[in-house]
């Protein structure tokens, strides 16, 4: 890294985190943006004339079809969030940096800005607002990840802590409900949003690359401000000195993970992995833990309203508490480092034993996918106790667990297939679990509706889906046993 180069570096670090900590993943404070728009009106009119006031603390009659209103909007927003990952990573990669950034820009001042000028009379523009609001996100938090190859050996640490950071911006719709609660009107806050795109624009072309940033990162390679000084030329040929170096590398990595001398192992197409079981469980594994954490944070005002007893003054403390929670800034990181652990202490022992580091490294993803279920498990545990108090522990539980969640599934989505298939997997895995995801909406109409507000047989439901993702790392563990007796069997 480049003496001269190391503050500019460092700026856009820490710019970046800021992008990601306040703007990308606002989608997950939802149920502080619901609890204002509530007390607004928004779909109040869906409500029956026995529908107490909103803000009456004494008690609240419940609204089925304004809770259900709410629950579709989250609905799309997270499917929108999931599925338009693989899109959005095509973007990025067919246009660049810059073109990527002001697409982002364009999606997310469009999207506070009608929510800053919608009302209790136009809230359906909310379905088109929180899908744009969360391509928008997308689009930040993908432009930003890109910053770890900056930092060489501290990659994965800062691409970790960006993931973490945009699970964190959650906090952003507490600090907009805080604020309305004080007297700030919720059109102020979104038009204070919608005017920060001017400072997203100056980063892009001040702080960011035009195109990509390599890795390994060239000598004298220059983006933001140092590059108006630099020719493209210099630009490209260091892009494609990188490329050359990374092929070389992958052609030694591949000689070196050939099982057996003189044989030769035949590449498979995208669509073998693709259909193969250790991606379907993959696939299971992801979805079921996902599904469960948009339904409780799709449904959460509506699950402390019951709780509470329609006492709104409860309900406002624990979506606040919810809120604090949500800064998996703090918890994302430690995911890597369980696993950089285990990956080194393995790599030891493969030394020792000659066994192929492909099968080591496939190792060291097992305790994480398992830990991830297992706090999974006793996050849907606190939850489906009707206990108001237990719940402050539900919300450390589903913080700690969605951070783990998606770190530990693009680490073993890196591990476990071809880093020519990467990109294109992981696209598939989360654009089929985003599908799955659609299932949220029925499953609270059910809840709603037949069950009568008592989701007692839903929570066991999960938790039986919960307990069959432990399969997906007792299969990942099994399969590494196999590589050590038999390294002829890597696939």
């Amino acid at each position: 890294m480049a003496g001269q180069g190391l503050p500019l570096h460092v700026a856009t670090l820490l710019t970046g985190l800021l992008e990601c900590l306040g703007f990308a993943g606002l989608l997950f404070g939802w149920p502080s943006l619901v609890f204002v728009f509530k007390n607004e009106d928004y779909f109040k009119d869906l409500c029956g004339q026995d529908a107490g006031p909103i803000g009456n603390a004494t008690g609240q009659a419940d609204c089925k079809a304004q809770d259900e209103r709410f629950s579709l909007i989250f609905t799309l927003g997270s499917f929108m969030n999931n599925f338009m990952t693989f899109p959005s990573g095509y973007i990025f990669d067919r246009f660049k940096t810059t073109v990527a950034r002001l697409i982002a820009i364009f999606f997310y001042t469009t999207a506070t800005l009608i929510i800053a000028f919608t009302s209790a009379g136009s809230a359906v523009l909310l379905f088109l607002a929180m899908p744009m609001l969360t391509i928008g996100g997308i689009l930040f938090l993908i432009t930003n990840l890109q910053i770890g190859n900056l930092f060489g050996q501290h990659r994965s640490t800062i691409i970790t802590l960006y993931n973490g950071a945009f699970d964190s911006s959650s906090a952003v719709f507490l600090i907009i409900k805080l604020l309305y609660e004080k007297g700030i009107s919720l059109r102020a806050s979104f038009i204070f949003l919608s005017v920060c795109s001017t400072w997203h624009v100056a980063r892009t072309f001040l702080l960011m690359p035009r195109g990509h940033i390599p890795y390994p990162l060239p000598p004298n390679y220059s983006y933001g401000l140092c590059s108006w000084n630099g020719t493209t030329k210099e630009e490209k040929e260091t892009a494609e000195h990188k490329n050359r170096e990374l092929q070389s590398k992958e052609v030694l990595s591949a000689k070196e993970e050939t099982p057996g001398k003189g044989q030769k192992q035949e590449p498979r197409s995208f669509w073998s992995y693709a259909l193969s079981r250790r991606f379907a469980w993959h696939l299971v594994w992801l979805s079921v833990i996902q599904l469960w954490h948009y339904l409780f944070i799709g449904t959460l005002n509506s699950l402390l309203t019951n709780m509470a007893g329609g006492d709104m003054a409860r309900v406002s403390t624990y979506t606040n508490a919810f809120a604090f929670t949500q800064f998996g800034v703090l918890c994302a990181p430690w995911n890597g480092l369980l696993m950089d652990r285990l990956k080194q202490k393995y790599q030891k022992e493969a030394r020792k034993t000659g066994s192929s580091t492909l099968a080591v490294a496939l190792c060291s993803t097992v305790p994480s996918l398992a830990l991830t279920s297992l706090l999974c498990l006793g996050f849907a545990l606190c939850a489906s106790v009707p206990v108001l108090p237990l719940q402050y522990l539900t919300f450390v539980l589903q913080v700690i667990s969605r951070s783990f969640l998606y770190g530990s599934n693009a680490a073993f989505l890196t591990i476990a297939f071809p880093s020519e298939h990467f990109g294109k997997l992981f696209g598939l895995v989360m654009a089929l679990s985003a599908v799955v995801s659609l299932l949220q909406f029925p499953i609270f109409t059910l809840i709603k509706g037949p069950l009568q507000n008592d989701p007692f047989y839903v929570n066991v439901m999960f938790m039986l889906a919960i307990l069959l993702t432990f399969i997906h790392p007792f299969l990942v563990h099994r399969e590494c046993h196999t590589w050590k007796e038999t390294p002829s069997a890597i696939a």
